[in-house]
């Protein structure tokens, strides 16, 4: 297994009208899938470690919308940098492909960085905070698993977000600048919409 690609190493980042390169990613739970899907947009979301306190409080809006993001045609996908029997127990409940990257393979692909400011930035502290006493009760309930402590990807990670249409091409792209800053459910649907219109 190589080691992890340090934040330095990415390709870029990703504009909108770029287009990915078609493959199959294999989630930790369920058949694989086609990127881009040939049938609909598909909503990749670059998360950070599993168990991620910030990730789950995110998380946790998608599910609960997941119905509408469906019916919008859109297919969720998210990515972890954490391996793959470890990811498997913290996403088990969720109703969309999880996929791991422990290599950061994809993340660098796609441009996704780590970066201090992930925790430091002031805007990130009232979700962290939210996270950590939602998580910390899961704990407690026994209904989530806290993460390992041992992160050998970094616990850096910044999230992102990209639409893409069924062609490949790269719709729409967020790159947050801390760790809670990604699309709400509203903007993602707003994305979708645009695309929809133009084609």
């Amino acid at each position: 297994m190589r080691a992890p690609l340090p934040p330095s190493r990415t390709h870029g980042r990703l504009e909108p009208g770029r287009t990915v390169p078609a493959r199959t990613l294999a989630p930790v739970l369920g058949p694989s899938l086609s990127l881009p899907d040939p049938e609909r947009p598909t909503h990749i979301q670059f998360r950070r470690f599993a168990g991620c306190p910030v990730c789950n409080l995110h998380l946790r809006s998608v599910v609960l919308r997941h119905d509408e993001i469906e019916r919008a045609g859109i297919r969720e996908v998210v990515l972890f940098h954490s391996p793959a029997d470890e990811l498997r127990t913290h996403v088990e409940h969720l109703p969309f492909p999880v996929v791991a990257d422990p290599d950061r393979l994809l993340y660098a692909e796609f441009g996704v960085e780590s970066h201090r400011r992930a925790l430091l930035d002031p805007r990130a502290w009232p979700a962290i905070a939210r996270a950590v006493l939602r998580s910390t009760g899961q704990f407690l309930r026994g209904r989530e698993r806290p993460p390992a402590a041992a992160q050998p990807a970094g616990r850096l990670g910044l999230p992102a977000d990209f639409l893409i249409g069924p062609d490949g091409r790269v719709a729409a792209v967020k790159y947050g600048e801390h760790v809670y800053d990604q699309w709400s459910v509203d903007e993602l649907l707003v994305h979708a919409a645009a695309l929809t219109a133009t084609d």
